[in-house]
């Protein structure tokens, strides 16, 4: 990508209506709203406003990396999830539309004042949407990553809303004595070797929050066969996974003594998130 595809005192209607960079206009709409910090409106309002020569380099840069494929999310740092925003960066997984279908399952079962836990939050998405939409309820979530958890933490004070965050390796860090309502969890679940993690944005998110480099299934074995451990009765377990493991999980769900076990699809019409609830 030459450094000059965009250069000092281009208007904005020049920069987004020239047909210059292989990226769709929506692309490079955010990666300009990004350097010149403006909101769509200003972006509309302000079509005769021109490039400095710091804003149209780092214009450049950002097209260039997009180009080579990096994910526009983690290029402005930001992705939308459920109606909020959510800073992004390279110790998280970018927070996508499908996983709204485990959100919206968890806030029909949690009852009044209950306590949800989040296992594996990344970014906080899950976590930080339900304490947003139900101020009332009690959330926390675990994440094995600290860096993870400084993002998960950022995305709780911008949305104004209160989730306790703590270290763990899945269950290790809770007391025996905990018990929550609901656990919901969109743990890695990608099969080691699947051709799609060297593909798309996948290229450059965290692995470990990917794949389990095995089958795919050993996260959501260990959620099944823990979870009952820290539900209440009737509690329910809710687990985000992949396009054809619904019907592995769910056999995992029953073994493990739940009750009410089923899938739900998301907008694609793909079984996305599979629970159960604990006798």
């Amino acid at each position: 990508m030459p450094s000059s595809v965009f250069r000092s005192g281009e208007t904005l209607a020049g920069v987004l209506h020239g047909v210059r960079t292989a990226l769709p206009r929506l692309e490079l709409r955010m990666l300009v709203q990004h350097v010149m910090q403006l909101s769509h409106v200003q972006l509309l309002t302000q079509s005769e406003r021109t490039l400095t020569d710091e804003e149209a380099a780092r214009l450049n840069e950002l097209v260039a990396r997009r180009i080579a494929g990096e994910p526009v999310a983690y290029l402005i740092g930001e992705r939308e999830f459920f109606g909020l925003p959510f800073c992004v960066n390279a110790s998280v997984l970018i927070p996508r539309p499908e996983t709204e279908l485990l959100v919206e399952l968890a806030m029909q079962r949690l009852p009044q004042g209950g306590r949800v836990l989040d296992m594996g939050t990344g970014s906080g998405a899950i976590a930080v949407a339900i304490a947003h939409t139900r101020p009332d309820a009690s959330v926390a979530a675990l994440d094995i990553s600290e860096e993870a958890l400084a993002v998960a933490r950022k995305n709780a004070e911008r949305n104004r809303c209160s989730v306790r965050f703590r270290q763990s390796d899945w269950f290790s860090a809770l007391q025996t004595d905990e018990r929550f309502d609901l656990i919901v969890s969109n743990p890695p679940y990608i099969v080691a070797g699947d051709t799609h993690l060297s593909e798309g944005d996948l290229r450059f998110e965290p692995i470990d929050a990917l794949t389990d480099h095995a089958d795919g299934l050993s996260a959501l074995r260990t959620l099944c066969r823990h979870a009952g451990d820290y539900l209440q009765a009737n509690g329910w377990l809710l687990m985000e996974h992949g396009y054809n493991q619904s019907a592995a999980v769910r056999q995992l769900l029953t073994a493990a003594g739940f009750e009410e076990v089923q899938s739900w699809q998301d907008l694609a019409g793909i079984e996305r998130v599979s629970g159960g609830r604990k006798r």
